[in-house]
């Protein structure tokens, strides 16, 4: 987990904040993604320390909004994705 990363797997409801008019109203999405090492890392951590299920789901999302919304971000600059309405969330090493 520290070298290769992990693999998040979830179905929820994702949401955008963007400038205006450049925003997708929420929708649920299935969304598999590898996340690098560093969020791996946060997630245990955090677990660790005490950290309850929305702390954990919120470094979830952030991996997932930097990793597959923002494409590592190389795009999408600024986009605030909100993680909601979670259905499933699945976590491989």
């Amino acid at each position: 987990m520290t070298t290769g990363g992990i693999v998040v797997s979830t179905r929820a409801r994702f949401g955008f904040t963007a400038a205006a008019g450049t925003t997708d109203d929420a929708r649920i999405r299935d969304i598999t993604q590898a996340l690098p090492p560093e969020f791996a890392d946060q997630l245990f951590t955090a677990r660790d320390q005490g950290a309850g299920e929305d702390q954990l789901r919120q470094i979830a999302a952030d991996g997932l909004a930097q990793m597959y919304f923002r494409a590592n971000n190389s795009r999408a600059h600024g986009l605030g994705v909100e993680f909601t309405d979670v259905e499933r969330l699945d976590i491989e090493l």
